[in-house]
């Protein structure tokens, strides 16, 4: 189960992701949030991500804006640090409660509510149509990194806010994708760094008890096959629909975690 639910998300999503408002990790954080602590599930999220980013690189890396690129990943791997760190303080702090259903006890944590809420934000941004035409001008593209690279650290929500701020800094479709890939690359690296030598080191039995590492290896074959497949099929496709999905769903797994549940 826990493969089919992984797998399945890793390769539709990222078949979309390419062209679409919101990132791999958007879906697949919560989907891996449903079988690990969600501090190892923004870890591992990270690692699908960066592998499939890296492959994307090479599908359209060289179509990148580099001068763009400077301007919003420098702010945005500075940034990337410090929310992987809050995150890394905010998972380390007790359970502020707990509870039993059902035979079984649940823990609400600082961790998982500030996820929650994360998740729950950028759930009504895709719910909302008018975040579809959100944007911002290109003297904006620094702080664009610092808000995107802080996120991404702290829930790895960044791609919608990065699809915000470069949307409108003078690229061509083929130049926003290849910097957002680009850049969305350079911000993984900084935060996985942060997340190495913090809380999933010491969590890495956890993956291994859990077939984790199978997962995750599986996860990032069929997100590149969804990449290849993007890449080469969708070329131009409506996703309010997708969106409003995902909007449901991320609401959802936000008060799921909220309340300890997931």
């Amino acid at each position: 189960m826990v493969y089919l639910v992984i797998c399945t998300v890793a390769l539709v999503v990222s078949a979309l992701t390419l062209f679409s408002g919101f990132g791999l990790g958007t879906l697949l954080l919560p989907a891996f949030a449903i079988f690990f602590p969600v501090e190892i599930a923004v870890g591992a999220t990270a690692i699908v991500h960066l592998a499939n980013n890296i492959f994307k690189v090479a599908l359209v890396g060289r179509m990148a804006d580099m001068k763009t690129v400077l301007k919003f990943s420098i702010p945005a791997s500075i940034t990337a640090i410090a929310g992987a760190l809050l995150l890394n303080y905010f998972s380390n702090v007790q359970p502020i409660a707990e509870y039993g259903l059902a035979g079984r006890t649940f823990s609400m944590t600082i961790v998982k509510l500030v996820i929650a809420m994360l998740i729950a934000a950028f759930a009504v941004l895709e719910l909302n149509p008018r975040f579809e035409k959100l944007s911002f001008d290109k003297k904006f593209v620094p702080l664009g990194g610092i808000l995107s690279g802080f996120f991404g650290g702290l829930s790895g929500q960044q791609g919608a806010l990065r699809s915000a701020f470069l949307i409108r800094a003078g690229l061509n479709k083929e130049k926003f994708i290849g910097t957002s890939v680009v850049s969305a690359v350079v911000v993984d690296v900084f935060r996985l760094t942060v997340y190495g030598v913090t809380f999933f080191s010491k969590n890495f039995e956890i993956l291994k008890n859990q077939v984790g590492l199978g997962l995750i290896t599986a996860a990032i074959l069929v997100a590149f096959l969804g990449s290849f497949i993007g890449s080469r099929l969708v070329k131009k496709i409506t996703m309010r629909t997708i969106q409003l999905i995902v909007g449901v769903l991320l609401l959802l797994i936000s008060i799921a975690l909220g309340v300890g549940v997931a």
